[in-house]
């Protein structure tokens, strides 16, 4: 547990200090309205999907991003699918790119990870259409939704808790961010990533958050050859940094777990802040060559696209 306290106190002075106002809620909102964007950008689709490969795979680690931060992780003969999303829409905002796979063509899945209750991490539409009889594994305070609604294969963990499935181990790591779902379960149930230790490789999904310190320890207690990092939603960057990284943050945090590869998420789907996905992907690209970082380790996916690992 000793390296949970430098992410605790992060959250703890996000908690007590950086508080949003409904004033600034309403400065955000009206100079999102004041200022326009260019959204013809749609991030790129695999032209063929190696669905032969998705839907036989028991043996060979693979990951393939459906979209946003749904992807579908293969590792230790498991199906494992994070955030499961394929709505249309997030309130009035229209999807900007549809997901890379239909839920239909999706194999069984053994494994849900849900990160948090934000809608566009939790879709409960979408986990009913899933193939197979999963298990659904929660952060703490969540499996009552989940068992209200008729799922009731749920295991609820707390930060740093770990769980065994066949021949891979997932442990639930704290973020910086926050849950909340309706007026009144603000931080009611937890929020966080995921990370997923095969014998062969380990992923480590990050879901959502803002830059913290706790990268390092996470980047101490673990080998982690893949990490899902959040690029997106972090404009105006007053308002969203304590919740969202950059994408030079995103960067920073990748040095800060000593990763061996970075995989970008959170910036292709809802437009959830006011940057674009081309401007996210520019300045991780960006801040990618000036880091000099080698450019094999940077795997930018499309949708639908699987990385065979």
């Amino acid at each position: 547990m000793l390296g949970a306290i430098p992410i605790l106190d992060e959250i703890k002075n996000f908690l007590a200090v950086e508080k949003v106002s409904v004033k600034d809620l309403v400065k955000w909102r009206i100079n999102r309205l004041m200022t326009r964007k260019d959204l013809s950008f749609v991030v790129p689709t695999i032209d063929e999907v190696d669905s032969q490969f998705i839907c036989h795979n028991r043996e060979q680690p693979a990951i393939t991003w459906i979209g946003h931060v749904t992807f579908l992780i293969q590792i230790a003969g498991l199906n494992i699918v994070t955030d499961p999303v394929w709505a249309s829409r997030m309130g009035f905002e229209k999807r900007l790119a549809k997901p890379g796979i239909p839920i239909a063509s999706m194999p069984e899945i053994d494994l849900v990870l849900i990160s948090h209750n934000h809608y566009d991490h939790l879709d409960y539409r979408s986990i009913k259409k899933l193939k197979g009889n999963p298990i659904y594994l929660v952060p703490k305070g969540l499996k009552s939704d989940f068992m209200k609604k008729g799922l009731t294969k749920v295991k609820e963990l707390s930060w740093w808790d770990s769980m065994y499935h066949k021949d891979a181990k997932i442990t639930f790591i704290p973020s910086q961010h926050w849950s909340r779902r309706t007026l009144f379960d603000l931080n009611a149930s937890l929020w966080g990533g995921w990370m997923v230790e095969g014998a062969k490789k380990t992923v480590y999904f990050v879901g959502d958050t803002g830059y913290h310190n706790g990268f390092n320890t996470i980047g101490k207690k673990f080998t982690i050859d893949y990490v899902l990092m959040p690029i997106g939603a972090y404009e105006p960057e007053w308002f969203m940094k304590q919740q969202h990284v950059t994408p030079e943050e995103a960067v920073q945090g990748y040095l800060d777990l000593r990763a061996n590869f970075f995989v970008p998420m959170h910036y292709d789907a809802f437009r959830l802040a006011d940057d674009t996905p081309k401007e996210a992907l520019d300045r991780l690209e960006a801040k990618w060559e000036s880091a000099m970082i080698a450019k094999e380790k940077l795997k930018i996916l499309k949708l639908g696209e699987t990385l065979k690992i």
